[in-house]
């Protein structure tokens, strides 16, 4: 996994400083032309084949950080063009991920390569177990792959003592869990949005950040230097994104110019007690086991990939639903927008009639910087009405079970588990529970009943659009789960 900290993934966030800073002062329409040439100077040295195609690129970028598919655009548009559109947008347009080809590496199909460790040794382990004789030693005493016959096994890199063979994998491919990453003809990747459950694995994993999400955040602030009545609502893993109190942050949302903020993990208490009486339901009507339904990326992933695991999905709504349910309830024509870490829940609302707008966590960083805003310095904004401390734990995995756990009348009936993670193989737990739930195959002894999946390793401080090492992330959440909370429910 990449670290969040990386040339790519600034880039990224300066570009989203640039266009929110100017998008505050009025100078948008007259200065966004001028972003890539800031970015790559003249003189600098160039990251591809020259400075103007490095120019070209960065010209891709800023229309994605703009909220466009840049599929859909040519050489001859301008960015002052696209900035006029998108003030004229009125809500984000399908998908949220865009792929930019230029940006591609065209990476070489995954291979495996015999390095200079090789030692030529007597035992030659690579060679005795490739079940397709794909490997054997050369004239110069080291081993050579023969590309023709070669399976991909990796039984020669797993069996080499001086671990001279590696792995040369196209990342995004290899990140993603369900295949909707392929190359086309001309040798680029393409996404397959029938199967994408939109994790953002690929998204993260690209050392070219040739996949990037559609930004929402001109859109926000452009209801909000209209006067519109705009709410933050904050999953919980943002107030482990951010080096302050949840009151500072609160207060900062304020400074950002949202009118109003809410914390979602009130909707997760929510979600928590509607999850706990309906899986008290299913067990008392025989159902084999119920998953829970936070996770949209999980969600969809069953819902196109597992069918037979579908029926087990509860029925109630995501924390975020809740919170913006409350929201709309107080003031119909309110905007919401919530602000995560995440690129399934940007899915997730588009879908959902309460949800406006979905912004990331490195959007939230990138507003804040451009207001010149210090969250750890502000005073402390008054939380009326705080979430219990179990919902707040929702960010980490483990949390949602353990939450929807202390709610039932009967702990005695519950046998939970946790995938930590929707990688390869998590995706091949889910199709053994779907196995299971379809009687192709034997209900184990001790089966579990309440399955939380979570499609990030760790939970939603390691989505896809954080700006902290989740580490960190995890240490900033403990402080924010217990600050201020009534009780541990």
């Amino acid at each position: 996994m990449l670290n969040v900290n990386n040339n790519a993934a600034m880039l990224k966030r300066e570009i989203l400083v640039r266009i929110t800073k100017m998008q505050l002062d009025n100078t948008l329409l007259k200065n966004v032309r001028y972003i890539p040439r800031e970015l790559a100077p003249a003189g600098s040295k160039p990251m591809r084949c020259c400075i103007y195609h490095d120019r070209e690129i960065l010209k891709m970028r800023t229309a994605a950080r703009l909220g466009f598919s840049v599929e859909e655009l040519d050489e001859d548009t301008e960015l002052d063009d696209l900035a006029a559109k998108a003030y004229e947008r009125e809500k984000p347009t399908w998908p949220m991920l865009t792929v930019l080809h230029e940006a591609c590496n065209a990476c070489v199909k995954t291979h495996f390569m015999v390095t200079n460790a090789c030692q030529g040794c007597l035992a030659r382990p690579c060679e005795v177990n490739c079940p397709k004789k794909a490997i054997a030693v050369g004239e110069d005493r080291r081993s050579h792959i023969d590309s023709s016959k070669c399976i991909n096994c990796g039984l020669c890199q797993q069996n080499c003592p001086y671990h001279a063979i590696i792995k040369i994998p196209v990342p995004c491919e290899e990140a993603c869990p369900v295949g909707a990453i392929s190359k086309g003809e001309d040798g680029r990747e393409h996404i397959d949005y029938d199967k994408c459950i939109f994790c953002g694995s690929c998204m993260r994993e690209c050392p070219f950040s040739a996949m990037m999400d559609k930004s929402q955040l001109f859109d926000v602030v452009k209801h909000i230097m209209n006067g519109k009545h705009v709410v933050a609502l904050y999953a919980p893993a943002i107030a482990g994104q951010f080096k302050c109190k949840t009151t500072q942050l609160k207060t900062a949302l304020k400074e950002c110019g949202f009118t109003s903020s809410m914390e979602v993990a009130i909707g997760a208490d929510i979600c928590a007690e509607k999850e706990a009486k309906e899986f008290e339901e299913r067990m008392e009507r025989g159902d084999k086991m119920m998953t829970t339904s936070c996770c949209s990326a999980y969600v969809r992933a069953v819902n196109i990939h597992v069918p037979e695991l579908s029926p087990c999905i509860s029925d109630t709504r995501s924390p975020m639903h809740y919170a913006a349910e409350i929201a709309k309830s107080e003031d119909r024509e309110c905007v919401t927008v919530f602000i995560g870490p995440c690129l399934a829940k940007r899915r997730e609302g588009f879908d959902d009639e309460l949800v406006d707008y979905v912004l990331s966590a490195e959007e939230l960083a990138a507003l804040i910087q451009a207001k010149e805003i210090n969250p750890a310095t502000l005073a402390e904004s008054e939380i009326t009405t705080p979430p219990t401390s179990s919902a707040r734990n929702f960010a980490v995995t483990g949390g949602v079970a353990e939450s929807v756990k202390i709610r039932l009348t009967d702990q005695s009936i519950l046998r939970p588990t946790v995938i930590n993670g929707l990688n390869k193989a998590g995706m091949k737990q889910l199709a053994m529970y779907g196995k299971i739930n379809a009687g192709t195959v034997p209900t184990p002894p001790n089966c579990p009943n309440l399955i939380e999946v979570m499609a990030c390793e760790g939970g939603c401080i390691a989505g896809p659009s954080v700006i902290l090492n989740p580490k960190v992330a995890a240490v900033q959440l403990k402080k924010y789960v217990t600050e201020g909370t009534p009780d541990t429910k």
